[in-house]
């Protein structure tokens, strides 16, 4: 059995972090550096703006944030201008802000708005979530960083965390389907309200042979679970089941529940009236369809590129070519574009073009 490992590869303007359990990835996250999600942040926040209709306050952290009335002193709003200290709970997703609990909080001295201690980010998460997991890291002060908070017997600086696999594992998490094993697919589609999931069961299905049907839908139910958590998917998710009778899939509720032991975020609700199994994750992390879509997520991707190419090539001076709104975000941004300078003596060239590219300039 493979021991566990937890992978931290840095790029410019960004960081990818998987933890593997038995060779595969058991949880995966992609942060970027810019703009922190900020979960376990200790801020002096001020109240700006309170709002009964959402049983709350809005909060300046600097940036926007929402205090609920059950999250506040007392369960009780302070007035407008108050300055007190605050924990982020939750990261910014799906256009609203962060959102952040006064309970359970140190008492600070008086002092301006803004943070006033980071939470753990990734690595850091699942360091302490695995304490027997070694890190492997291709950041040379990524790992300075984490030998000082972990131990230099657990941190191993390497030539490039992510294999041919890791890559791959990573490259279909971005993606809608999922190949399950012995045949099938499991189909994921992200909504504004919902998270839709569909077992396509290809000849099992056509087939309709009962043991292959049940031992599709067990493997879908277990990838299901696994993907949940991987792309920090919330809110409602719908599951539906590949040829089976309404009282088939209900008894596949415990193997549903079995699959998803190993993630507090999620409950099982059971067996809706349309045949589709329902859960509820809590939202906490901005699922990770979000953090991947946009233009500044692509530049990040291409940066990536051009990083492994310049590693191979030292002499060949790169140009970054793509859309006009991803060179746009990548200057806005610019973290990434310094990030790149320094990592490879020069800076990159950027060409508006319609497609996605690295060419030598």
């Amino acid at each position: 059995m493979a021991a566990p490992l937890i992978l931290v590869s840095r790029s410019p303007g960004e960081r990818r972090v998987a933890w593997l359990r038995e060779g595969r990835f058991h949880r995966y996250r992609v942060e970027r550096l810019s703009a922190p999600e900020g979960v376990g942040d200790l801020h002096r926040g001020r109240v700006t703006t309170h709002v009964p209709a959402m049983a709350g306050a809005f909060v300046a952290l600097p940036e926007d944030g929402f205090l609920p009335e059950s999250e506040a002193p007392g369960r009780k709003i302070p007035p407008e201008g108050t300055i007190l200290p605050l924990r982020v709970t939750r990261a910014a997703q799906g256009g609203k802000g962060k959102r952040v609990s006064a309970r359970d909080v140190p008492t600070l001295p008086p002092g301006p708005v803004g943070l006033v201690e980071s939470g753990p980010d990734a690595a850091l998460r699942f360091a302490a979530a695995e304490p027997e997991a070694r890190i492997l890291t291709d950041g040379a002060a990524e790992s300075a960083r984490l030998a000082a908070a972990l131990g230099r017997d657990r941190v191993r600086l390497v030539p490039r965390a992510f294999g041919e696999a890791e890559e791959a594992e990573a490259e279909t998490l971005a993606g809608s389907a999922v190949a399950l094993p012995g045949g099938g697919r499991l189909l994921i589609h992200p909504l504004p309200a919902l998270t839709a999931m569909d077992v396509d069961g290809g000849e099992a299905t056509a087939a309709r042979d009962r043991g292959a049907l049940r031992s599709l839908n067990e493997a879908a139910i277990a990838e299901a679970a696994r993907q949940i958590a991987l792309r920090d998917l919330a809110g409602p998710i719908l599951l539906d089941l590949a040829g089976l009778s309404p009282a088939q899939r209900e008894g596949l509720l415990p193997a549903m529940r079995r699959a998803l032991a190993a993630d507090p975020l999620t409950e099982l609700l059971g067996l809706g009236p349309l045949g589709l199994i329902e859960l509820r994750r809590r939202r906490v992390l901005a699922p990770l369809h979000e953090v991947l879509a946009g233009p500044l997520a692509r530049g990040h991707a291409l940066l990536r590129r051009a990083l492994w190419q310049a590693a191979a090539e030292p002499a060949a001076a790169l140009t970054l070519c793509a859309p006009g709104a991803i060179l746009d975000a990548l200057r806005a941004e610019g973290l990434a574009l310094r990030e790149y300078a320094e990592a490879t003596g020069r800076p990159i060239s950027l060409r508006a073009e319609a497609q996605e590219d690295i060419a030598r300039a």
